[in-house]
């Protein structure tokens, strides 16, 4: 069984190198939709995939760190990265461009971490990331799965080099969240929220 839980975030970037110009030399925004598509064969206690109240704890304050934000690419020129650092308090670098398509895989490999680093206390078995789905406009959207987020043909990406600013990291409810992520620190979730 698949479960779907719809989040919501505003981002300014720009894509370099796309054919569009508007895109590739203009900072514009987008009222993004991500989907997160879980799995699971079994149900846990609550006869659910996976309570849709626990993701919006981790997954969602991930998520939500893109919202008002401006997204960076690591690759970009070095002198505007950090005009835009100098000038905006919340940011996230990523060793890709912002696409739509790569923040389906971003997204996917941050999803599929916390996934792995959460102690489950509700009888969930086997939940699996199935997909994200990124809506950059009412028209377009970019679906990612596991074969596209771990794809080195489209670009590799290193968890350890995603970066959040220091407002992002201090709004969430832990803020060494993403460190223990990275090092793979068990999260237990609650057994109520």
């Amino acid at each position: 069984m698949i479960i779907r839980k719809l989040f919501k975030f505003e981002n300014a970037h720009i894509v370099r190198n796309c054919s569009t110009q508007r895109c590739s030399q203009n900072i514009h925004g987008h009222s993004y939709k991500v989907e997160v598509l879980l799995e699971s064969n079994y149900l846990d206690s609550g006869q659910m995939v996976y309570d849709f109240g626990l993701m919006k704890r981790t997954i969602k304050e991930l998520i939500e760190a893109f919202d008002h934000s401006i997204t960076l690419w690591s690759g970009d020129d070095v002198e505007y990265v950090n005009d835009m650092k100098k000038h905006s308090s919340r940011w996230v670098e990523l060793p890709v461009s912002p696409s739509a398509e790569q923040f389906s895989r971003v997204i996917y490999l941050m999803v599929e971490r916390i996934l792995l680093c959460t102690g489950m206390v509700n009888g969930e078995r086997e939940v699996k990331l199935h997909s994200v789905i990124v809506h950059e406009t009412d028209t377009g959207y970019a679906q990612g799965f596991k074969e596209d987020a771990h794809s080195e043909l489209m670009g590799k990406i290193s968890l350890e080099e995603i970066l959040f600013s220091k407002q992002v990291e201090s709004e969430w409810s832990d803020n060494k969240l993403w460190t223990k992520l990275l090092e793979k620190e068990l999260i237990v979730n609650p057994i109520t929220v």
